[in-house]
């Protein structure tokens, strides 16, 4: 198939129990390259192409969306893992 294959992936990475090394990650992929990612443990988009690093300087002027990037770690992430974590044990 021909065309072009653009996608935005929130995800949260996490090993231990405690969420403790919890990390949310917001990646804005293009025909399956990454061209920019927020990592909340960095605390900024990061480019990976030449458009990529084009994107996140944009994006790092932002600093009130910075803010609300790292609060995900604990609305978003934390929030979903525990109701999921919970489902999971609760059936064993």
């Amino acid at each position: 198939a021909d065309g072009y294959y653009e996608y935005v992936m929130h995800e949260c990475v996490y090993s231990t129990s405690d969420y403790s090394d919890m990390v949310y990650l917001n990646s804005y992929s293009f025909n399956k390259v990454v061209d920019v990612q927020f990592n909340s443990t960095v605390g900024k988009y990061v480019g990976y192409t030449e458009e990529g690093v084009k994107y996140a300087e944009n994006f790092n002027k932002n600093q009130a969306l910075l803010q609300q990037l790292k609060a995900e770690v604990d609305r978003f992430c934390r929030h979903n893992a525990q109701s999921a974590d919970s489902a999971v044990r609760d059936k064993a």
